[in-house]
């Protein structure tokens, strides 16, 4: 696929650790199968889930006040839409890119996500469909 995104960026997502805040709390890794993510599927009767962010449009560093203002921006036009959003962090675990404030939404559509995550100036965002195994979605 071609895409707009540096290659090392790239890179950063697929290594990076998808951490949600559930009870108990579990890590998505792109391309595991996640037992966490398929008790979260089952209890919230859906077969699908997004991890996604609204910090730092485009992998660009901005401020925390702003991208706290935008998360703010996300979780009120999720839960606006009926969504669940369930805290998590996305962090490389050696790079030193900041941990991004993200949240995990149970039952966002492959399309909604993609369609959410460029509205927020994403290059990615992280889905999973029924089978619970967490894949990058590349945006641009």
């Amino acid at each position: 696929m071609h895409t707009m995104i540096d290659p090392l960026t790239i890179r950063a997502y697929l290594e990076t650790e998808y951490r949600v805040f559930d009870n108990p709390a579990f890590t998505l890794l792109l391309g595991e199968f996640s037992p966490g993510l398929l008790d979260l599927h089952h209890r919230h009767r859906v077969d699908c889930s997004a991890f996604i962010t609204a910090c730092n449009p485009h992998s660009r560093l901005i401020d925390a006040p702003a991208n706290q203002a935008r998360q703010r921006a996300l979780r009120q036009e999720l839960q606006s839409r009926q969504f669940s959003c369930i805290d998590g962090i996305g962090q490389h675990p050696a790079n030193q890119w900041p941990g991004e404030e993200s949240f995990l939404v149970p039952g966002l559509a492959l399309d909604a996500a993609r369609h959410l995550g460029i509205t927020l100036e994403q290059n990615a965002i992280v889905w999973s469909s029924a089978d619970a195994v967490p894949r990058l979605i590349l945006l641009r």
